[in-house]
Order: structure tokens, then C-alpha cells, then sequence
């Protein structure tokens, strides 16, 4: 729907500076969207991107409510870290890039992230968008708001106490190498460090909506509705 204007293996190259200073380009990438919607007959009221990212740490049961709020609010679920190994496992050239890029010990550049991120949201046909798992930090979320030129509308944060992380995580046997105890503790302290000036940010700006990650799924997601209460007309 809209267009990938930049080459995914050239972002992974291309130094983190120099996408960061990239200019933000809002109006070239909303216009571009709400243009070809409005050619299939749709309002720009009806289809302007509404962006809502979802944050917590492992454990926390952002990944189940996340659920919950695309059967029930009909967003589309985009996992950041889902998109990466998917890319990876597709064997594709962009994959084969970002796979050498993390054997070389490097990281993957957040514009290469955003690029994945962004490349979804032009092939949906849905205007509402669920970002699990990112901007895991102020670099992310600095390479979003320039490459996409947009904030997200609303910031989601599933607040959970570490021993309660450590238990999910510990019991849910997915099978994952990184479900460990020692590996866990660590996840978490990289992921306060990383994440608090992100939720500070958005908490300043008034878009972030704190969610107890305690009780019951429905309890939590009780918490999760009023979020969604004032933007009602936008994405019904």
C-alpha cells in the first residue's frame, strides 16, 4: 500500500548517526498512505494511521494482551523481535544481512528495525497498529520518530514486579535458552535500564497508560479498555 523507498541491506551499513539525522518525513509518509486509501474510497478520518506501542518486560503479558486487543479492537499485531527472525529465517538478502550482522558480534542497527516495522504497516490494510516489544530504547524510539515521522497515539506499559516476571518466565517452558534463571535477571536489568527513559519520555508527554500486570488475564485487560475509551471514534 505504500512504498519502501529505502533498501533494508543499505540501512544495515549505513552508520547509526546518519539515519538518525535523517529528517523526519511525516507529512511525504502520511500523505503517501491516506492518498491510496482514499483512491479504494476511504476517508483520511477513516484510515490515518493510529500507532500504539506496547512495552514491558519479559513475562509481563504484553504478548497475551496484545491478543486481546486485536480480537477486540481489531488492531494489527506487529512484534518487533518476531519480524527480525522472521526476516532472518526467510533467507532472504535483507535477512542474510541482519544474520551476519549479529554473528559478527554488531547490532542491528534500529533503522533496520523501524524498516521491517514499517515495511508491514505499508502492506497492511489495517490503519491500526499494535509495535510489541518496541522501542526498547531511546535510540529505538529516536529512529522511529525520524525515519517514520510520527509519535505513536498511545503508549502502553505493563508494569510488573521482577519476582512475578521470573516466575512466568520460569514456568512457561517455551523451550527458549534464554529461560533461565541467571539469563532472566539479567533480561530484566537490561530491559529497566534500557526502557525506563523511554516510559519517562512518553509519560512526560502524557501518552503512556500504566497497567497493573497483576490478576487474572480479563482483570488486566479490564485496565487495558480505558486507553482505548478516548480515541473511540478514531479506531472503531
Amino acid at each position: 500500500m505504500w512504498r519502501l523507498v529505502t533498501s533494508l541491506t543499505a540501512l544495515v551499513s549505513t552508520s547509526k548517526s546518519s539515519t538518525l539525522n535523517q529528517p523526519a518525513s511525516t507529512s511525504k509518509i502520511w500523505k503517501s498512505f491516506t492518498t491510496e486509501m482514499a483512491r479504494h474510497g476511504i476517508s483520511s478520518h477513516d484510515c490515518t494511521p493510529f500507532i500504539t506501542f506496547v512495552l514491558g518486560g519479559p513475562g509481563s503479558g504484553k504478548g497475551t494482551q496484545c491478543a486481546k486487543i486485536v480480537d477486540t479492537f481489531g488492531f494489527k499485531h506487529l512484534s518487533a523481535g518476531d519480524l527480525l527472525r522472521r526476516e532472518i529465517a526467510s533467507n532472504s538478502e535483507y535477512g542474510s544481512t541482519i544474520l551476519n550482522t549479529i554473528k559478527e558480534g554488531r547490532i542491528v542497527p534500529s533503522a533496520v528495525t523501524v524498516k521491517l516495522i514499517q515495511r508491514e504497516m505499508e502492506s497492511s490494510d489495517n490503519h491500526k497498529f499494535l509495535i510489541d516489544g518496541f522501542p526498547r530504547s531511546e535510540e529505538n524510539r529516536i529512529a522511529f520518530e525520524r525515519i517514520m515521522g510520527a509519535e505513536p497515539n498511545i503508549v502502553l506499559f505493563f508494569d510488573c514486579p521482577e519476582e512475578e516476571m521470573v516466575k512466568r518466565v520460569l514456568s512457561r517452558n517455551q523451550g527458549r535458552v534464554d529461560d533461565n534463571l541467571d539469563t532472566i535477571k539479567k533480561r530484566l536489568k537490561v530491559f529497566e535500564a534500557l526502557n525506563l527513559p523511554v516510559i519517562n519520555y512518553y509519560a512526560e508527554k502524557g501518552k503512556l497508560y500504566k497497567i497493573s500486570a497483576l490478576g487474572t488475564e480479563d482483570e488486566i485487560f479490564e485496565q487495558v479498555r480505558p486507553a482505548f475509551a478516548a480515541f473511540e471514534q478514531v479506531i472503531k
